[in-house]
């Protein structure tokens, strides 16, 4: 089993007065030649913005983007007419494919939103742009992992464009799981979102986060409560 730890208090900062985003890899002006991507993962953005403020109108293309919500709501509006309220227990995906332009507003006037914003590097380019999100229910996650984006159609999950797998997860102290990859060569990112917890021989608290690969089955035991993402991704894009 191979790691690499980024701790919370290691990722890039930018404040931007109304919008303060931690970065765990390179991203705008944060550089790092040692945190590009893991595999497919390229960028997760650890944001919080403002009441009534939030990112104008702004291209992508040929990315998969997932957004989740850990507090407050995003108010997402884009060039195909789409005008989406995304709020906390919702996670939203979109596929940039050959284009698309999109803003996303902090939905409330006065309460700060804090979200993740993750993207990763699609399976399929130049795709016809694909937007969507689903409201899961926290209790879903409650001592066990709940898969939120896979890449095979279902009602359960949102689709992504990239054999990759997201789960969340919200554990008691002095729990513990093996998680075995969902496809042979992939590699685990996990992103603590509160708690401390165990892998391997390493010690991770909010917002720590450790890549894992080379691995049969992953042990995280709960030294604390602790709620995290676990986002299973390939490793040769």
């Amino acid at each position: 089993m191979k790691t690499v730890v980024h701790r919370g208090n290691t990722r890039g900062f930018a404040d931007h007065g109304w919008l303060q985003s931690f970065h765990t890899f390179s991203f705008s002006g944060y550089y790092n030649p040692d945190r590009i991507h893991f595999g497919a993962l390229r960028v997760l953005n650890d944001d919080t913005v403002k009441g009534g403020m939030g990112f104008g109108a702004h291209p992508h293309d040929n990315m998969e983007i997932v957004s989740i919500p850990l507090s407050g709501a995003l108010e997402h509006k884009d060039n195909t007419g789409r005008h989406k309220i995304i709020n906390q227990h919702d996670v939203q995906i979109m596929s940039a494919g050959t284009g698309i332009q999109h803003s996303e507003f902090n939905a409330s006037r006065t309460e700060p939103v804090k979200f993740l914003q993750i993207w990763l590097f699609p399976r399929l380019k130049d795709i016809p742009p694909r937007y969507d999100q689903k409201t899961f229910d926290p209790a879903g996650r409650n001592n066990q992992l709940q898969v939120v984006v896979a890449p095979e159609e279902s009602d359960a999950t949102l689709f992504i464009n990239q054999d990759a797998w997201f789960s969340l997860g919200k554990f008691d102290k002095g729990q513990s799981i093996a998680y075995a990859s969902k496809k042979a060569g992939n590699g685990a990112y996990l992103f603590v979102l509160n708690g401390k917890v165990k892998v391997g021989e390493e010690i991770l608290e909010t917002r720590d986060a450790i890549g894992v690969t080379d691995y049969s089955t992953l042990q995280v035991s709960m030294l604390e409560d602790a709620e995290f993402l676990l986002m299973d991704v390939p490793m040769h894009v």
